[in-house]
């Protein structure tokens, strides 16, 4: 091979390369622009699974089920996927959904149909939202005060005739208007034929300020998450008149939800979330690990409550505080292989037709297309098939509610139209 000698001709060479270089990456620059932004993400990943951001901030409130963010964060499932969970301790749901929309949470333990009424810019800033997975099953409740049971109350019938022949104002605390507590509520008192839109009075109350509110008589009655049930007979002011398992065996309770716009951004590091808060799940659905687990969540930075207020019903032991007590097979689950997790469509729907039941939504939405942008069935499957879990073939579930009322996702306008008490 002849070497060049002079200057010119090497210059040469290099200009003509770097010219076509440049011109080469504008180009593609300029073509990448062109393709859609979820298509250019989708690329991006199949070049690299490497997260593109290792520090993730996900928000929590103080509640049983916020256990597999501290157990991810905690344990290292996190660290086994490239990222480094960072848990945020926050005071209301409201703050939770202010700052996941502005971006100072990443990702939260949130409320289903929190994430479904800022999709649809219910009571506030519209923003497009992605649910992830579903964090857990069952374990919420409704608590009564003490100074009702000593009225006769003790069950929705018997409220129901204490509300007749009482002639005052009944107060009760739900933790966010378009939430899972709110619904299952409305759901509880309608099935008794109490209209909580006409017939109570209805409050919203951070989850940890429950007990001290009812405490000092701020409400007759509340649904919340665990601990704060059992708290409230721990503390001697209240009982529960019934389990949200009661209500809906199984149903969708928490999520782990985020932006659509971080999804986007961020494909690889909202997979390597999903993958350590799903080894998350299944490590505490063994009951082995819950008395270590309610251990750790009990302290000061997470729950914040006795580690035995905690740990009774988290192991399925509970107890009315009335004179029942039970083992209850429907206690908080977190995985049950997988059938947890699973984002179906129908459990996003069903939350749209009770917004639209109360008057949250003035019309009927598009009820699939809604939950197919919202919940990723895509993401979820991926980190699911990657750890070995079984996806259910079907997107659809069906489930018999209290009162006896089918919910399949066939129809739901009709459903959510079907009901003698609403707004």
């Amino acid at each position: 091979m002849d070497l060049p000698t002079a200057a010119t001709p090497v210059d040469h060479t290099r200009r003509d390369f770097f010219r076509q270089a440049m011109a080469g990456a504008f180009g593609a620059a300029a073509m990448m622009n062109m393709v859609p932004a979820a298509i250019r993400s989708q690329a991006w990943a199949a070049g690299s699974d490497a997260p593109e951001i290792t520090e993730v901030k996900v928000g929590f409130i103080p509640l049983t089920d916020c256990a597999p963010i501290v157990v991810a964060a905690q344990m290292g499932f996190d660290k086994k996927y490239g990222i480094k969970i960072i848990p945020s301790k926050e005071a209301s749901w409201a703050g939770v959904r202010d700052k996941m929309v502005n971006g100072e949470l990443h990702a939260a333990h949130v409320l289903y149909g929190l994430i479904y009424g800022v999709q649809l810019g219910i009571g506030g800033q519209q923003k497009d939202m992605n649910i992830l997975m579903t964090l857990n099953n069952n374990g919420q409740g409704i608590t009564l005060a003490n100074q009702l049971k000593e009225k006769g109350v003790t069950s929705g019938a018997t409220l129901k005739r204490l509300l007749e022949n009482e002639n005052r104002d009944f107060t009760f605390a739900q933790t966010f208007p378009t939430g899972t507590h709110a619904m299952w509520l409305y759901y509880w008192l309608a099935s008794y034929g109490i209209n909580p839109m006409q017939d109570v009075k209805t409050i919203v109350v951070p989850p940890p300020q429950m007990v001290a509110n009812m405490r000092i008589g701020n409400m007759d009655g509340y649904c919340v998450g665990e601990p704060w049930n059992a708290r409230a007979i721990y503390d001697k002011i209240g009982f529960t008149v019934a389990t949200t398992q009661d209500i809906w065996t199984d149903h969708p309770e928490k999520v782990l939800g985020t932006t659509a716009e971080f999804v986007t951004k961020h494909p690889n590091t909202a997979l390597a979330l999903t993958k350590a808060i799903l080894e998350a799940c299944r490590y505490i659905d063994a009951t082995k690990n819950r008395p270590e687990v309610a251990k750790l969540i009990a302290g000061k930075a997470y729950v914040n409550a006795p580690e035995e207020v905690i740990e009774g019903r988290f192991l399925g032991h509970y107890d009315n505080g009335i004179g029942k007590k039970w083992e209850d097979p429907n206690y908080m689950k977190f995985f049950n292989d997988g059938k947890v997790n699973f984002p179906y469509l129908s459990d996003g729907m069903w939350f749209l037709t009770q917004h639209k039941r109360w008057g949250l939504l003035k019309s009927d939405p598009d009820y699939l297309g809604v939950a197919k942008k919202v919940n990723r069935i895509d993401i979820y499957t991926e980190a699911a098939k990657s750890l070995g879990i079984n996806v259910p073939v079907d997107v659809m579930r069906t489930s018999k509610l209290m009162d006896g009322v089918v919910w399949d996702a066939k129809d739901p306008k009709a459903y959510a139209n079907s009901f003698k008490v609403k707004a």
